[in-house]
């Protein structure tokens, strides 16, 4: 009768454990008591199968002794029934635990969605690490720009665009301000704008590689300077060339860009159109320090004796003698005036010689006065311009000029 009825029993008890388990996940989350619930489902798991817990009742057990077991008086007699003697005998550590169907697995599915996600400290499997790709670490400090390029969208396509990131870095807090620009919010709207006023694509690079600054000035600002160069009737290709040849123009104010251009129509008494085609030809006279410009038309007026009107003259004709070295401009002077004797006005005729090496300008000179044909009078016969001692090539200078080969120029050399 045992073996009919124990077996039901033991898998019922197994499948309310079961339900009890599944049943805690909703007592925690209905606000109730989590203690008292911890503390009944620890005794539901603590009793054997086909138990159960009755208030107020301790579950009859049995005492038996471990070393002595006491046959019953039946087994003594030998009086087993049939049926009974015929069941196999359970020995402690073979009885095999039966599988059974989870009736509950759809309320511990539900529960399952209730996990929280697995800890960052959680440890996995070999195979699972292997699986990880970690993206590389942006580097938090650099000396070089090329090592951001895989971690920023602005620089990859300014390199693309032909921006040197080498002489951008050189620049102060260049780097760093082009780390911070959004390509699409920042960069996209200023290109636009360059090409608008005539910066031609195959310059943007070469261009933003001198001045990588006007990416973080306002596009509102910028568009105000050139509507004020615009209203100084310069045109919009005179502002294109400007703008290349000068990168730095924009990034000054309107102010600036104002007391600049008076500072020239003033300080040498130029005629409007004449003040906005000196800064045509050299618009860095707009961005430069001012100061050495006036030295070098103090000394143009008190050293090398220039008169008003002629220092007017040379700074139209050769602009760039405003920002040409000091040491430089006298030696050239005293060598023109004081050794080849050149007077002012003939100076005052052809200023391009000021823009060329003192050097080349002292072996034609021996060479033509070895020669004897050292003749810079134009009121002389075998008169030589200064424009053709300077800017011939030395073989045109060699026939032309000298009457002579370019052996014999390279002998004479030789002597010097």
């Amino acid at each position: 009768m045992m073996a009919v009825w124990a077996r039901p029993v033991s898998r019922w008890g197994c499948l309310l454990s079961a339900a009890r388990a599944a049943e805690l996940p909703r007592r925690l989350r209905s606000g109730g008591r989590p203690a008292r619930a911890c503390r009944q489902l620890a005794r539901a798991a603590a009793l054997p199968a086909g138990r159960e817990i009755v208030p107020g009742r301790l579950p009859a057990c049995r005492r038996l002794s471990v070393g002595s077991r006491s046959p019953p008086d039946s087994a003594k007699d030998g009086s087993f029934s049939s049926s009974e003697s015929n069941l196999p005998s359970v020995q402690q550590g073979q009885a095999k635990p039966e599988i059974l169907p989870d009736l509950n697995a759809k309320i511990l599915d539900e529960d399952w969605d209730d996990i929280p996600p697995s800890s960052a400290l959680e440890v996995i499997s070999e195979e699972e690490a292997v699986q990880i790709i970690a993206e590389p670490l942006l580097p938090i400090q650099s000396s070089t720009l090329r090592e951001y390029v895989d971690h920023s969208e602005t620089l990859a396509k300014l390199v693309h665009l032909g921006v040197d990131l080498s002489q951008v870095e050189k620049r102060q807090k260049a780097g760093q301000l082009l780390l911070t620009l959004d390509f699409e919010k920042d960069v996209k709207k200023k290109l636009l704008f360059l090409k608008d006023v005539g910066v031609e694509d195959n310059q943007l690079g070469p261009f933003l590689t001198k001045n990588p600054y006007i990416l973080g000035e306002d596009l509102e600002a910028l568009e105000t300077r050139v509507a004020y160069l615009k209203s100084k009737k310069f045109g919009k290709s005179e502002i294109a060339q400007m703008v290349s040849r000068a990168p730095y123009l924009l990034l000054f104010s309107v102010e600036r860009l104002d007391n600049r251009l008076g500072f020239f129509k003033n300080e040498l008494g130029l005629s409007v159109k004449k003040t906005k085609d000196l800064v045509i030809r050299l618009p860095r006279l707009l961005t430069g320090k001012i100061e050495p410009v006036k030295e070098n038309l103090q000394v143009c007026q008190i050293e090398l004796g220039f008169q008003r009107n002629e220092i007017q003259q040379i700074v139209c004709k050769t602009p760039k003698i405003l920002t040409a070295s000091k040491k430089r401009l006298k030696q050239t002077f005293d060598y023109l005036h004081n050794i080849m004797g050149i007077p002012h006005h003939m100076l005052t005729r052809f200023p391009q010689v000021f823009n060329s090496k003192l050097l080349r300008i002292r072996e034609r000179h021996m060479f033509l006065a070895f020669l004897g044909r050292a003749q810079y009078d134009p009121a002389q016969p075998s008169y030589i311009s200064l424009d053709q001692l300077v800017s011939l090539p030395d073989e045109v200078f060699c026939t032309e000029i000298a009457k002579a080969s370019m052996q014999d120029f390279e002998n004479f050399l030789k002597t010097l």
